[in-house]
Order: C-alpha cells, then sequence, then structure tokens
C-alpha cells in the first residue's frame, strides 16, 4: 500500500465526543498496522483548558477504552501520544488563528512535515463555515507553488436542506477548492459497502443480472434497537430522513445502481454517482402521501423492561411530530432501472441492529416444483449486509433429499469474521487514511451532497407544511408502522425482517 505523506492532522473540536470515542482511536489503530506518515502529528484545537500532556492523558484512556485493536499495546500506545499535541482556541475568533499559525510552524519545523495540513471540524455544524472562513483569512487553507498540500474534513449533517448545503459548499468553496474539501460519510468506510464496487465489477457473473430484466426490487434497511440516546435535542430538529436516508442510504444506494465507471478513481465513480441521484424520480406533495411512511416509537414493554415513548425522551417536544421511522418508495428513472421499485427503510427502537441491502430477483416464469399450496415461491435474493456480522449472502433453492421435488431455501454465504487471519479496519481508518493518501472515492463531493437534497426536500416540505400528512405510531421494539407494509405488497412482495418483533412476538431472534 503507498504510504501517506509526512503531514499535521489538525482535528477542530478535540475535546468532544467524536475526537475520543473515534478519531484518535482509529489513528492509533492506523499506527498499529505502520500505516501513518513516518512523520506525523496531531494537534487537538478546542475552546477548553488543557495542556498537552493533559490532552495526551485523556486521549490514551480513551484509546484503551475504545480502540479496535485489543488488548492495547501499551508501549506502542505511549510512543503515539507523544505525536499529540493540544491548543486552546476560540475558534469562531479571526484574531486567535494568527496563535494557530504561529503553533502550526513550530509543529511543522519539529517534525519536518513539508507543510502537509490535514484538517477535522469535529464541531457542531453551525462552526463549520466560520472555521472554513478563518482558515481562508489566515491563508491557512492555502496549497501549492511547492509548499505542500491542505485539505480539510467535514462531519454531516451537511446542511439541513438543499439550501443551507448549497450555502455550505459555497462557504467551503470560498476559503478551500473542490478537490481539498473531504465530506466524510462514515457509512462509505464501512468493508462491505466498498465491497459492493468489487463485488459487482469485478466478477462477470452478477454484472449482467444487475438491470431490470432480472432483478425484481431493491430494498435497502437500516434499523437501530436504541432510541436517541440523549441526543433528543438534535434529533427531534432532524429526524431519520435527515439522520440517514438524505446521506447515509442514498450514497448505498448510489453505489448499487450506478454504472461502471471508466476507471477506478474518484471522479470517475462520483461522477456515476451522481448520475444515479440525479435521475432519482421526484416526489410531488400525492406521491408523498402514497410513497412514503413516517413513524415515531412509542412506549412498550421489552423483555420485561418498559421503554419510554420518543415524545418521552429528554428534550423532545410533548408533541413533536418529527419521524424516528421513515419507509420510502421510488423509482430511477434510467435504462438500467426503469421500473424496478426501490424501498428504503430506516428507523430507530426497532428489534435490532442492522443496515443490509437486499436485492430480490425475479421469479421463473414458470412455477414448476410443488403441487397447488405447496408449490415453491422462494425467490433469489442476494443479501450485503453492511452491520454488523458483514458479509453477503446468496439464497436459493435446493432439493430435499428424498422422493419427490421438495425444494427448500438454503444460502451460500461469507462473513469477513471468518477471515480469522485478516485485519477489518473500521471506517474511520480506512477513510482518514484515504484523505491522507488523498484518495477522494469514498468521500461525498459537492453536487453529489445537493442531488440527495433535491430528492429528499420535497419530502420534507411535504410534510412540514402539511400537518395533516399523517404520522403513524409504533411500539418500541417492533419493525415500524404496519402501514409501510403496503409499499412492497403493492408488487406482490414484503420487507424482509432478519429478526422477530420483540415487543409483540415474546423471541427474539438472533441475525
Amino acid at each position: 500500500m503507498k504510504s501517506p505523506d509526512d503531514c499535521i492532522l489538525v482535528i477542530f473540536g478535540a475535546s468532544g465526543d467524536l475526537t475520543k470515542r473515534k478519531l484518535v482511536p482509529a489513528l492509533f489503530d492506523l499506527c498499529c498496522q505502520s500505516l501513518l506518515p513516518d512523520r506525523f502529528a496531531i494537534l487537538g484545537v478546542s475552546r477548553t483548558e488543557l495542556s498537552d500532556d493533559a490532552f495526551r492523558r485523556h486521549m490514551v484512556e480513551s484509546v484503551e477504552q475504545y480502540s479496535e485493536n485489543k488488548p492495547v499495546d501499551s508501549a506502542k500506545l505511549q510512543e503515539f501520544a507523544k505525536q499529540l499535541h493540544y491548543e486552546a482556541l476560540d475558534t469562531s475568533s479571526a484574531e486567535q488563528y494568527e496563535q494557530l499559525n504561529a503553533r502550526l510552524s513550530a509543529l511543522a519545523a519539529k517534525y519536518g512535515t513539508l507543510g502537509n495540513f490535514l484538517y477535522y471540524l469535529a464541531t457542531p455544524p453551525s462552526l463549520y463555515e466560520v472555521i472554513a472562513a478563518n482558515l481562508g483569512h489566515s491563508g491557512l487553507s492555502r496549497q501549492g507553488n511547492g509548499s505542500g498540500w491542505t485539505r480539510i474534513i467535514v462531519e454531516k449533517p451537511f446542511g439541513y436542506d438543499l439550501q443551507s448545503a448549497r450555502e455550505l459548499n459555497g462557504s467551503l468553496l470560498q476559503a478551500f477548492r473542490e478537490d481539498q474539501i473531504y465530506r466524510i460519510d462514515h457509512y462509505l468506510g464501512k468493508e462491505t459497502v466498498q465491497n459492493v464496487l468489487v463485488f459487482r465489477f469485478a466478477n462477470g457473473i452478477f454484472e449482467p443480472l444487475w438491470n431490470r430484466n432480472y432483478i425484481h426490487h431493491v430494498e435497502v434497511t437500516s434499523a437501530e434497537h436504541i432510541g436517541v440516546e440523549g441526543r433528543g435535542g438534535y434529533y427531534d430538529r432532524a429526524g431519520v430522513i435527515r439522520d440517514m436516508v438524505q446521506n447515509h442510504l442514498l450514497q448505498v444506494v448510489g453505489l448499487i445502481a450506478m454504472e461502471p465507471p471508466s476507471s477506478f478513481d474518484a471522479n470517475a465513480i462520483r461522477n456515476e454517482a451522481l448520475k444515479v441521484f440525479q435521475a432519482l424520480r421526484p416526489f410531488t406533495a400525492q406521491e408523498c402521501e402514497e410513497s412514503v411512511v413516517r413513524g415515531q416509537y412509542m412506549a412498550s414493554t421489552i423483555r420485561g423492561e418498559k421503554v419510554r415513548g420518543y415524545r418521552e425522551e429528554e428534550d423532545v417536544a410533548s408533541d413533536s411530530r418529527t419521524e424516528t421511522y421513515a419507509a420510502l418508495k421510488f423509482h430511477i428513472d434510467n435504462w438500467r432501472w426503469g421500473g424496478v421499485p426501490f424501498f428504503v427503510r430506516a428507523g430507530k427502537r426497532l428489534p435490532t441492529r442492522v443496515t443490509e441491502v437486499v436485492i430480490h430477483f425475479k421469479p421463473t416464469p414458470h412455477r414448476l416444483f410443488g403441487p397447488g399450496a405447496d408449490m415453491y415461491h422462494g425467490d433469489n435474493e442476494l443479501v450485503i449486509r453492511i452491520q454488523p456480522d458483514e458479509g453477503i449472502l446468496l439464497r436459493f433453492g435446493l432439493k430435499l433429499p428424498g422422493t419427490g421435488f421438495e425444494v427448500k431455501d438454503v444460502g451460500m454465504d461469507f462473513h469477513y469474521s471468518e477471515l480469522s487471519d485478516t485485519y477489518v479496519p473500521s471506517a474511520y481508518e480506512r477513510l482518514l487514511l484515504d484523505c491522507m493518501l488523498g484518495d477522494a472515492t469514498l468521500y461525498a463531493r459537492g453536487d453529489v451532497v445537493e442531488a440527495c437534497w433535491a430528492f429528499v426536500d420535497p419530502i420534507l416540505n411535504a410534510y412540514e407544511g402539511n400537518p395533516n400528512l399523517k404520522l403513524y405510531g409504533y411500539p418500541a421494539g417492533t419493525w415500524g408502522p404496519k402501514e409501510a407494509d403496503a409499499l412492497p405488497r403493492e408488487y406482490g412482495e414484503q420487507w424482509r425482517y432478519p429478526c422477530k418483533n420483540l415487543a409483540t412476538d415474546g423471541e427474539y431472534c438472533e441475525l
């Protein structure tokens, strides 16, 4: 693997949860794989007053708790900690960026990083434009003329709607060029999501089937068993469509539905994904009512434990109409996917945690095996499991031993956990390394983000502008409102349920 250039990583929001839970542990895991640059330093920036040593102690504790490499190598961790530094800074004050500039110049001289800087915005979204503007005004966003490269990673959400996304992109582009901006979506860093590209384009047996002639419908599910977990204030302003569908799940749809790129190049791949989003059939107000089901979890009892409803969560309005579940039916109007429905659903307080894509192939034109009611109706499915237990499952029918032709569904599967001698990096490991390498393949481009918002905006506007559109309740621990079952039923199908309802079936089924 190519080694990344020597550089300094600046983490804005270094005292926050993302830094301690994800970023620094992922960087340490890269260190354990010998994938960090030879000359490398991390500068944490936040308002909190901390010394370098205090910051190092906090980050050491975080790595010990959250690192994927267990048991943690204490000696290696102490060596890694020496590369950690800290600068207390009011990021909204333009004057203080001279202080940041001086500190970075000193660190660059100490480590010999040749003027390569990577900025990570692990801050509230309200600070994205402020920090980018101040980096631009202070000259810290410049690159070129042999002085090294400068890049910036921006966390989601990339705006609140189409208008704010355009404004954010415009602000970022005033300080950075598009090729310097890396909009991170950690879903695209998951190994199975990346493997979709290899699965489709490296195997001659699947790509000929990947179209309207052989595929009946496509299903994408992202289920979480937890509630809002103390994030009620944020979630009540966002909802699951903004939080999950607009970014994570549409990006997965883009990889599933895209045309083969001309080369394995960041722009070639993102160009093809953009074409998918531009081909999404827009929703009208009437179609929102017919093809979108929104739900909100209610109090219930799960395995003897009482679980409160969404409106009872902290910082959530008692009359909130924010959706915690959404199911959508839509079409991609192009040659490959004409007439093939896509079903996407996401929700909180569902029976389990699972994200998967299911490709449902068309049935055989003639039901041959099994008389009458016993006739085999199993249709072939390809299940791409993104999390947990990442892997791929192909379901098809085989004859049961014995007389007659009784057919049974069987599965041929692969799980990454079976690769005991292969290390599977976390999403943040992969994406941080890619950015240091200058590879933007798995990062969202500005026009792609805006295209996704352009598809989602009419749905949000329809519900926000019409309080008469229904919001259905569903008991926590179930698979969402029963009204969502009508979406695939129109095509004679039903959702795939990886496990049973916890609240109603009284039995938990492992995935």
